[in-house]
């Protein structure tokens, strides 16, 4: 009951912004996509594919965790900072375990709704990939991972500035290091062997194997599901920490 509840009053939310709330998502992507793709896409070539090729994957794991996670973590500390309704929750009959996932099921929606709009648009610039049904579990599951870690956030931070500091401390170095614009083969290898545990690179490279090669190692949706099912724990566990 908890997660349909929430899952039906976030797709009011959102049919009622919807305008807003996508051409907010994919500005950023589609400006990457025309500074990097048009830019370079026509002369560079990485791992036998043109730049444009390239990044795409990348782009869409990106967008899919930027929007999930400030979907989730936005509208989380929102109700707990200024409108107090978590603390509501914990007086009535609610299942905590319920409501974390319906937050997260919502925000991991609306993530694999902006990626699934970067992937079109990337076929309005002629850039044509691979994809299948794999593909989308990735998406997804990347999208619920973050929708996770944006459910956490808010609820162990105290104020928005917090907020800020996560985002730009956790969220902002991986949309950069985990491959989304280059390569890691020339990574120093403590570097790269860090960033190879971090959630965003085996999102990235999954998508990116199946939409170059149309093959990728099954490893990385095991370490996603690992990575969501610790983030959900750590959720619910935060929201009866809180209060």
């Amino acid at each position: 009951m908890e997660i349909s509840t929430i899952l039906w009053r976030e797709f009011i939310f959102f049919k009622r912004r919807a305008f807003k709330i996508t051409s907010q998502s994919v500005i950023t992507p589609l400006l990457y996509l025309m500074a990097f793709g048009w830019g370079l896409g026509s002369d560079v070539v990485i791992e036998g594919f043109s730049y444009m090729h390239y990044i795409i994957p990348g782009i869409i794991a990106m967008t899919t965790m930027n929007s999930s996670y400030g979907a989730v973590s936005m509208r989380v500390s929102v109700a707990k900072l200024h409108e107090k309704s978590f603390e509501s929750y914990i007086t009535a009959p609610v299942n905590m375990y319920l409501l974390t996932l319906g937050y997260i099921l919502a925000g991991a929606l609306r993530g694999l709704y902006t990626g699934m709009i970067i992937l079109a648009v990337s076929y309005l610039f002629k850039a044509y990939i691979h994809f299948n049904f794999s593909f989308l579990l990735i998406c997804f599951l990347n999208s619920l991972l973050f929708s996770a870690l944006g459910y956490f956030a808010a609820m162990i931070i105290n104020n928005h500035y917090d907020m800020n500091r996560f985002k730009s401390f956790i969220i902002t170095p991986m949309t950069f290091v985990c491959g989304t614009f280059f390569s890691l083969e020339k990574m120093p290898i403590l570097l790269k062997n860090f960033i190879s545990i971090l959630p965003l690179t085996h999102a990235i490279q999954a998508l990116r194997g199946i939409a170059l090669k149309d093959s990728y190692n099954h490893i990385s949706i095991l370490i996603l599901l690992i990575y969501f099912i610790i983030l959900y724990a750590l959720g619910v566990w935060a929201s009866y920490r809180d209060f």
